[in-house]
C-alpha cells in the first residue's frame, strides 16, 4: 500500500499532537503547539504543514488558536481519532474498490482491503503515541562502574 507524502505528513502532524496530548499534566488542558515545533520535529515543510492542518481542521481533527501563544491543538481525544479516519479525510483515500464480476482476484482484492482498513480504523493515535512513549522512554540499564 502506498500513500502520498500529504498523507504521510498529515499522519505525523496528528501523531505529533497526539505525543503532546499526553505530555499535557493531568487536570490542565492541551497547550496549543506552534507549526514551527511540529515541522522541526517531523521534519515537514513548514508550509506545506500549514496547508495539511488547515485540512485536518476543517476535517474536525484539529483546532487552532490565534495570537502569540496560539497554535494547534487536537480536537478530540487521540484515542478516538484513528488512522483511517486521517487518511480518508486527507485524501478521500479508500481501498482499491469496485474491481467488478470480471476479475478472478476479486474475491482475494476485497479480502486484502477489508484487513487493510481493519487495521487502520483500529489503530488509534492514543494507541500510537503511548506505545511509542513506551518504547522511548524504557529504562537502559548502565553498566558502567
Amino acid at each position: 500500500m502506498n500513500i502520498s507524502v500529504k498523507s504521510e505528513y498529515a499522519l505525523k502532524a496528528v501523531f505529533d499532537l497526539s505525543v503532546q496530548y499526553f505530555h499535557t499534566l493531568p487536570g490542565t488542558s492541551m497547550p496549543p503547539i506552534k507549526i514551527a515545533d511540529i515541522a522541526r520535529r517531523q521534519k515537514i515543510p513548514q508550509k506545506f504543514l500549514e496547508l495539511i492542518l488547515a485540512g485536518l481542521k476543517q476535517s474536525g481533527f484539529v483546532d487552532s488558536r490565534r495570537g502569540a501563544e496560539g497554535g494547534y491543538l487536537l480536537a478530540r481525544s487521540p484515542d478516538t481519532i484513528t488512522v483511517g479516519e486521517v487518511l480518508r479525510a486527507v485524501e478521500n483515500f479508500r481501498m482499491a474498490g469496485n474491481r467488478g464480476n470480471e476479475d478472478p482476484f476479486a474475491p482475494i482484492w476485497e479480502r486484502v482491503d477489508a484487513a487493510t482498513s481493519d487495521v487502520l480504523d483500529g489503530t488509534s493515535f492514543g494507541e500510537l503515541a503511548r506505545d511509542w512513549q513506551h518504547k522511548h522512554t524504557q529504562y537502559v540499564p548502565n553498566w558502567e562502574i
